[in-house]
């Protein structure tokens, strides 16, 4: 088999899961070959950032074209996801992006739409029907119900649960822990915060807490 050399965008936590994550793929069938991390600016490298596999930023991939197959994203921020993806395609167009899903991520693969650039991580645990639009996140130990939407550029954190039958939609972001009851819908750009109960549907770009789920209310400044 010719494995695919790949570089991660992006250095953090999220990055280091995605690697870890294709690592583990790697020992299962070794389809990967990983190269390193690219960053947008090498200089704003922060405490929690990796250093060591760091490649460099975009003059990088342009200037080292030859040598990768495919790309994969490393960044948890919906918005930031998805304006990386823009970017990042602009330049190559014709890059590839492979999903890449955790050994022991668990859901009914026979069903499930993975598009592109798809990440499913470790402890995931899904139902059947589930449609994952490109470059959606699931992080590790979230649950996501029969039939549902993960839009474009959204993003799961951990220990959340999407039930069955919910919609979200592009650049969502659900916060650690929290839920989202059956047949909800959740409007693009919008934020659910963490540990928040959903029990209806969440308008474009706002942000709802607590239990039941409210949107934020913002102190108008004198």
């Amino acid at each position: 088999m010719i494995r695919k050399r790949i570089v991660l965008i992006g250095a953090g936590g999220m990055a280091r899961e995605v690697a870890a994550a294709i690592k583990a793929h790697n020992r299962m069938r070794h389809e990967f070959e990983f190269l390193g991390f690219i960053v947008s600016n090498r200089q704003i490298l922060g405490a929690y950032d990796s250093r060591s596999e760091v490649l460099g930023d975009y003059e990088w991939l342009v200037d080292n074209r030859k040598c990768f197959d495919a790309m994969v994203v490393g960044v948890g921020s919906p918005s930031i996801r998805l304006r990386v993806v823009e970017e990042a395609k602009s330049i190559f167009p014709n890059v590839e992006w492979p999903n890449i899903v955790h050994p022991s991520a668990e859901f009914d693969k026979d069903s499930a739409r993975l598009t592109e650039g798809n990440f499913v991580g470790a402890g995931f645990v899904g139902t059947v029907n589930l449609n994952f639009e490109p470059f959606a996140l699931c992080n590790f130990g979230c649950t996501v119900g029969h039939e549902s939407v993960l839009g474009r550029g959204s993003v799961v954190n951990p220990g959340a649960n999407i039930s069955g039958g919910v919609v979200l939609g592009a650049g969502v972001l659900i916060g650690t822990g929290a839920q989202v009851l059956q047949y909800i819908t959740v409007g693009d750009g919008a934020t659910v915060g963490s540990g928040a109960v959903v029990t209806k549907d969440v308008l474009p770009g706002i942000t709802v807490l607590g239990i039941p789920a409210k949107p934020l209310q913002r102190t108008e400044e004198l």
